[in-house]
């Protein structure tokens, strides 16, 4: 059986050969430990795609997550300066705004007098919406535009050919042997990003009708991103829902604000795209509303953070979710990777097995993102220990 016959299985329920195991690298992880440069990585759909598969195959994983839109093939020519420095690189554009790529994180980029740009509420229309990619090489937008280009796109032609070349490379290289997902952003992650996180916040306070409009149309923008995604050939879509935890948002509001969109998304992808399957990352504090995630309709859920990092007990959830999602996270990022050593990665992945495995629909992973500094080693031993006591039967 290989990765990807292995992941599917897991997927839909079942028990595969093992517990598969894969985990979401921060990008800095790749920055650090891929070889290529940071700019490289960032910049060129087909450096990022060298990355993802080179630390797949060193790490033994089961799955690759494509986690960043393909890039401009021409951005080069809106270069005007690049500065080395020891910890971060400045590029410097010829429309007088400038990136800083640090060695270790995500680069943004920022305006020419040194702000990062968020409208207001009040300047945004619902109707000039689609959709909002954070980590589009100039950041966020409004009306929504790609990289340098002078005009917004027409939303029937809304992404650019390029944004799933990273995917197409991923798919055209281990697609076939090995499970290959790709992200868009909720509505309500869309949501913060386009206004800033607090501005959002308050949006749902004080204008919840608008808020609702956007939401909208933002959904349109998912569904649009989902599909053409899946038409590529990956296996799944995430979700990524980072910020609808207890930690931000309460129930209610989650119910309100992120339920509905989230559940549309889920079943157009569904109706329109049989087998991919659609799974959920929010991370943080999710133990208050997992039934909730469940009305979504997903297909799975991704990270349970636990103690102290979020607020899912392993040996809670399972009952909850089995026979109804997957399962996929669990593992401390931070206290087992960040700061542990071989003693705790070993524990902690025989204590997930113990309470998750039996009756499958368990995948192997880190709760949210390993952190950049995480030695390669250890996550090296995490595969090695999930492959030698994942088996079933």
């Amino acid at each position: 059986m290989n990765s990807r016959e292995r992941v599917r299985i897991a997927m839909a329920l079942g028990e595969p050969d093992r517990v598969p195991v894969f985990c979401q690298l921060a990008i800095g992880h790749y920055f650090l430990n891929a070889g290529g440069s940071p700019l490289d990585i960032w910049y060129r759909s087909d450096a990022f795609a060298d990355a993802l598969v080179q630390l797949q195959q060193r790490y033994r994983f089961d799955g690759i997550l494509v986690n960043l839109p393909g890039r401009d093939p021409d951005f080069e020519s809106h270069i005007d300066s690049i500065d080395e420095g020891s910890s971060e690189t400045t590029i410097r554009w010829k429309n007088g705004g400038y990136s800083l790529v640090p060695r270790d994180d995500n680069p943004h980029y920022f305006q020419p007098d040194g702000s990062r740009y968020f409208p207001t509420l009040d300047e945004v229309r619902p109707e000039a919406l689609w959709y909002v990619e954070p980590w589009d090489i100039t950041d966020v937008t409004y009306p929504y535009t790609w990289g340098f280009e002078a005009e917004p796109r027409p939303f029937d032609d809304f992404f650019p050919r390029y944004h799933l070349d990273a995917i197409r490379a991923v798919v055209r290289r281990v697609g076939e042997e090995v499970s290959v997902h790709s992200e868009i952003f909720s509505p309500f992650s869309q949501f913060l990003d386009l206004l800033n996180y607090e501005s959002a916040l308050m949006a749902l306070l004080d204008d919840p009708a608008k808020t609702h409009a956007c939401l909208e149309r933002l959904t349109l923008g998912a569904i649009d991103l989902a599909g053409r995604q899946a038409e590529e050939g990956v296996d799944a879509v995430l979700i990524s829902s980072a910020f609808a935890g207890a930690g931000l948002i309460s129930r209610e509001q989650y119910a309100e604000f992120v339920l509905p969109y989230e559940r549309r998304i889920i079943q157009e992808v569904h109706a329109r795209h049989e087998g991919v399957k659609v799974y959920t990352h929010t991370c943080g504090a999710i133990g208050d509303r997992l039934d909730l995630m469940l009305q979504t309709g997903t297909d799975g859920i991704d990270t349970l953070d636990p103690p102290p990092i979020g607020t899912v007990e392993l040996e809670e959830a399972v009952p909850r979710l089995k026979g109804v999602a997957f399962i996929k996270g669990n593992i401390d990022p931070v206290n087992t990777l960040l700061y542990g050593d071989r003693e705790r990665v070993r524990d902690a992945v025989l204590h997930r097995l113990s309470v998750a495995k039996e009756g499958g629909g368990y995948i192997l992973s880190t709760a949210c993102s390993v952190p950049p500094a995480v030695r390669p080693e250890l996550l090296e031993y995490m595969s090695e220990i999930a492959i030698q006591h994942g088996g079933y039967g």
